[in-house]
């Protein structure tokens, strides 16, 4: 009897996909554009909050954010390049996520300056905004053979 090609999480797929969470610095975000009624991608600054859950930076003359203003349904896809080999093995990450605005960000604007220096530039700019992007469900591919079914427990939510 084969094995089922897509698996429950287990205690390695979790820690897994929550390491790669806690080293993210980007993410590429799929929106639903209410303009074109098609779906929008962008390469995003994302790192983790101080939940462990991402956090991006987004500016509102962004297609992104006014898409998610419009509807917090999102996703993310994060992935972990490998030095050579096929990257059709290489650990990813997708997630669905509801966005919404971080109306008070704290200490997040210095948390994230350390992890972005180069952020300066913007960071203070009026239509820049922080935005949570909680997880609802998620699947990590952890490489050939190796694919999970995630919750939002299985991701620290």
């Amino acid at each position: 009897m084969s094995r089922a090609p897509i698996q429950d999480s287990d205690p390695r797929a979790r820690d897994q996909a929550r390491d790669m969470l806690a080293r993210m610095r980007h993410a590429v975000l799929a929106v639903n554009d209410p303009a074109t009624g098609h779906p929008h991608l962008s390469r995003i600054a994302c790192q983790a909050g101080s939940t462990g859950l991402p956090v991006a930076l987004l500016s509102g003359l962004a297609i992104h954010s006014r898409a998610l203003a419009a509807d917090p349904r999102a996703a993310l896809l994060l992935d972990e390049p490998g030095a050579k080999g096929d990257p059709m093995t290489w650990p990813r990450l997708s997630l669905q996520v509801m966005a919404s605005v971080i109306e008070e960000p704290g200490q997040l604007r210095d948390r994230w300056l350390r992890a972005h220096p180069k952020a300066t530039v913007f960071i203070d700019l009026p239509d820049f905004r922080f935005w949570h992007l909680r997880p609802v469900a998620g699947f990590l591919n952890a490489g050939f053979g190796a694919a999970f079914r995630l919750t939002p427990a299985d991701l620290g939510a």
